[in-house]
């Protein structure tokens, strides 16, 4: 953590001092090195440290911490590597000048610019930061620190668009103000329960949940206001609202960003929480987040099939593996933690090389979200094609898939945990999702491609080798998964 917010406070003095023409290399060579420096750090940790809380008792170092920030880092290389991408898009996704007023002479001509708002480096490291601390805070005011620091500067990221600008403002603003409410919920219930157990420590809270003589009622509001705060931020209904619109207007980078890594660190801080915090109350929350779970695979997997965006498709996807993934949440056992950081890893690396494709599918206005733009590709593009398609049956579950492997696991842990209606309620909806991401396939193979259909782009450097390790990530973790799964198992084991 520390690393990189080092390296995101020196990318600002670049941003202030270097000229123009060399902040976009020297700002992509100090994101990568300092991920890179990041990951070998929690290696070293895991190899080397004991678990531990330090820093005061605000931050946990222990097997569960460890493995998603490990997890964060190389998620957060290969987002980066599509965060400086130009070769899809002339000066790359991003804006040459984000105050510019979307629609004006200016905003046409920013949208020529060989140039890029390069803000977005550190900005990212903050962000990815924040996800790191955010998911290892053992103290619920770190923790809220950490949420403001990751969420704000995705708000920022998510208005950069260097195209259609007035969609992707109104997705950060939506995002804010969402996002703002959601922090306020968040707040007021570490309010609510530090009156409960007189601290806002984890470890002192469950303390307070098995021997306080208090009236609960403190303690129920302040889990329910937590609770809101985490699940807006995990993309879990009814909490979900912002997802379609902000993904779709985001620049498509930070929707994978997004996608993958904010996901990580939200349900990180889910499993700290309640796990170590509130595992004593469990009686009184896992009955909701067991209707919760069900609510958001149901949603998430019938409105995905009135779909016909691929990015706002790709939204209701990822609401409907946030279900899959609170499956394994509620199971309360090793199992569930171990199966649910797989998950979360697994679902990052297709995540990302699935919005890598929609980066490339181009016509004169920009990137073809539209399905019906779609049609016909896999005659135009067999290999990109062929890709997606792969990502599309992970996605699906289909076996020697990493999406096949992740629901296996999420599943057999909940029915291990005693939920098994949730797994039967799972399957059902994971065979519903299904029909949206096999249309898209159909409609690749089985439709004829329009006479002003758009081109598959070429991918640059950056955008191969992130699309490359997502394919190669989706196919390991299905053909031979076990050795993340023994990781995960070994780190399942939180400290108090």
């Amino acid at each position: 953590m520390l690393i990189l917010f080092g390296a995101a406070c020196v990318g600002i003095l670049f941003e202030a001092f270097l000229p123009r023409t060399v902040r976009q290399p020297v700002q992509v060579t100090l994101a990568l090195a300092s991920l890179v420096a990041s990951l070998v750090a929690v290696i070293y940790a895991g190899t080397t440290e004991v678990p531990e809380i330090t820093a005061a008792g605000a931050v946990a170092i222990d097997g569960p911490a460890l493995f998603l920030e490990g997890s964060l880092a190389v998620l957060g290389i290969v987002s980066i590597l599509l965060l400086a991408d130009r070769t899809t898009e002339a000066g790359g996704a991003f804006t040459a000048q984000a105050s510019v007023t979307a629609g004006t002479e200016s905003d046409r001509a920013q949208a020529a610019s060989p140039f890029m708002q390069t803000e977005v480096y550190p900005l990212a490291l903050f962000a990815l930061g924040g996800m790191m601390l955010f998911c290892s805070a053992n103290d619920l005011l770190v923790m809220f620190v950490a949420l403001e620091v990751l969420s704000l500067p995705l708000y920022l990221l998510c208005g950069m668009a260097r195209r259609r600008r007035l969609l992707s403002q109104e997705a950060a603003v939506k995002y804010f103000l969402l996002g703002a409410f959601a922090s306020a919920f968040f707040l007021y219930g570490v309010a609510l329960l530090y009156g409960y157990a007189n601290s806002v420590r984890l470890a002192d809270i469950f303390t307070a949940v098995s021997n306080s003589p208090r009236s609960p009622l403190l303690l129920l509001l302040g889990m329910a206001m937590l609770m809101i705060g985490l699940l807006f931020k995990a993309g879990v209904a009814p909490f979900h609202s912002w997802t379609p619109d902000v993904y779709q207007g985001a620049p498509t980078p930070v929707t994978a960003l997004m996608a993958s890594c904010t996901k990580v660190a939200a349900f990180g801080a889910i499993l700290r929480v309640f796990y170590v915090a509130l595992s004593g109350a469990r009686w009184d929350w896992r009955p909701i987040m067991i209707g919760i779970a069900i609510l958001t695979m149901l949603i998430g997997a019938v409105l995905a099939v009135t779909q016909t965006d691929i990015k706002r498709l790709l939204a209701y996807s990822s609401i409907a593996n946030a279900g899959f993934i609170l499956t394994g949440t509620v199971a309360l056992t090793k199992d569930g933690l171990s199966s649910t950081m797989f998950y979360l890893t697994a679902y990052g690396f297709t995540t990302i090389g699935a919005f890598a494709i929609v980066m490339l599918v181009r016509d004169a206005d920009g990137e073809a979200t539209h399905l019906s733009r779609w049609a016909g590709l896999g005659r135009r593009s067999p290999l990109f094609a062929a890709i997606f398609t792969f990502f599309m049956l992970a996605f699906a579950g289909i076996p020697l898939t990493s999406g096949f492997t992740s629901k296996f696991a999420v599943f057999s842990a909940a029915a291990g945990g005693g939920a098994v209606p949730l797994v039967i309620l799972g399957v059902l909806a994971s065979a519903v999702i299904a029909f949206p991401y096999l249309r898209v396939v159909v409609l690749m193979y089985g439709s004829e491609p329009a006479a002003d259909a758009p081109t598959v782009t070429v991918p640059g450097g950056f955008t191969s080798a992130s699309l490359t390790l997502g394919a190669l990530a989706t196919l390991l973790l299905g053909v031979a998964p076990q050795p993340l799964l023994d990781l995960a198992s070994q780190a399942a084991t939180f400290v108090r």
